[in-house]
């Protein structure tokens, strides 16, 4: 793989081993300010409240790149990670890894370039949009860091490279490069304009604007009440209140609590007004919540937990309620997570997702790659049926 740079010398990529050690603002000049989950603060945190670090299998090793002129000037910058297991990526890849172990080879660890627990698409090859003349160009600063990652995949005995929820123009220059190339599937909802949530339920078939009321109209009778809480607006006693909801959730699905109450405490100071809170209360207590961070035109659904059981409170709280923020707010996407087909049938539609991987050993990554072609294909499949399930009326 080249190095990036048509340069006599060159870019030299440097590690980073904590987000302390780079200044916020010259992260964020790189990550840009439409994605929460890239900022310097959100990723800071992670670290900070123990989420992600070495001790849970994340260490990181983060790129930078700065500028020929200025020493002080970071030019690009990557989220990295070696990793000792596959949990909290949403990407799967626990077959490879049982494969390859099964036949002797050793899969972890190995390095992921992702935002930990976080299921969102954006940029892993952060790179600052004001270049100047006689610095690097985008393309050459990206092509860098991606050698960057297959060099220390390499230099470092680790098994593979992953990037993970990247954008369809990194997928592309991955590919270039001799990445696989993987796509997977999430369920977003696009607001066309709406004005209202009945505008929306104006453009769905009889039959599920119906089905959408009636849930709808079960979550107000059950007396429910849902509010929206947003930055300075979410106390610590909130999050204490969904720090619980979290955990209980999470033990109701057998699943592994990878955040941390410091993480969702710390919340409000590190990212202000980008965080809401979906509270849901029943007689003045609370009893369940959906934590959702607010991008520069997109809402992302993060989290949701419960104490209690109510019929349709979780698509109330998570999809409904996101809806009417974003119509409100005037935001064109809300990405509802990871997995649920049931998501469809409340007007969020299937779009791709991206990945890259690197695979140092030959007899792991042709069998991946089969694999990969073979999936493409069955994925293609399902996304056609899905949309021909849509609950939008014909020609909507």
């Amino acid at each position: 793989m080249p190095d990036g740079t048509d340069n006599e010398q060159p870019l030299e990529v440097v590690l980073i081993g904590s987000l302390s050690d780079v200044a916020a603002q010259q992260w964020d000049a790189c990550a840009g300010a439409a994605n929460p989950t890239l900022s310097h603060g959100f990723l800071k945190l992670l670290e900070d409240s123990g989420a992600a670090t070495r001790d849970s299998g994340w260490m990181a090793r983060h790129l930078a790149i700065r500028s020929p002129l200025d020493a002080s000037r970071l030019l690009a910058c990557a989220p990295l990670y070696v990793k000792s297991h596959s949990y909290g990526e949403y990407v799967f890849d626990w077959g490879w890894a049982d494969a390859y172990e099964r036949a002797g080879g050793r899969y972890y660890p190995k390095l992921q370039s992702a935002v930990p627990f976080t299921p969102v698409p954006g940029a892993r090859l952060l790179v600052r949009p004001d270049l100047s003349p006689g610095e690097p160009t985008g393309d050459q600063l990206r092509q860098a860091l991606l050698s960057a990652m297959v060099r220390l995949t390499g230099e470092h005995g680790l098994s593979s490279l992953h990037l993970t929820f990247c954008t369809a123009e990194e997928w592309q220059l991955g590919g270039e490069l001799g990445l696989l190339k993987r796509r997977g599937m999430q369920y977003h909802w696009e607001n066309r304009g709406y004005r209202c949530f009945d505008d929306f339920l104006a453009k769905l078939t009889s039959r599920k604007r119906k089905n959408l009321r009636k849930e709808r109209e079960a979550v107000a009778r059950s007396g429910v009440t849902l509010r929206h809480l947003v930055g300075g607006e979410i106390k610590a006693r909130h999050w204490r209140d969904f720090y619980g909801f979290y955990l209980a959730t999470v033990d109701k699905k057998w699943a592994h609590a990878y955040l941390t109450q410091e993480f969702f405490e710390g919340l409000s100071s590190a990212l202000g007004d980008r965080v809401l809170l979906v509270l849901a209360e029943k007689d003045g207590e609370p009893v369940a919540g959906a934590f959702n961070l607010i991008g520069k035109k997109r809402l992302y659904g993060r989290n949701w937990g419960c104490l209690e059981e109510f019929r349709f409170l979780h698509f109330e709280a998570c999809y409904y309620q996101a809806i009417d923020f974003a119509i409100e707010q005037g935001l064109e996407v809300v990405e509802a997570g990871a997995q649920g087909e049931h998501k469809i049938q409340r007007g969020y539609l299937p779009v791709d997702t991206y990945s890259l991987h690197w695979i140092a050993d030959p007899a792991l990554a042709q069998p991946v790659s089969r694999f990969l072609t073979q999936e493409r294909a069955s994925l293609d499949q399902d996304r056609q049926y899905l949309l021909e399930h849509s609950p939008y009326r014909s020609g909507d």
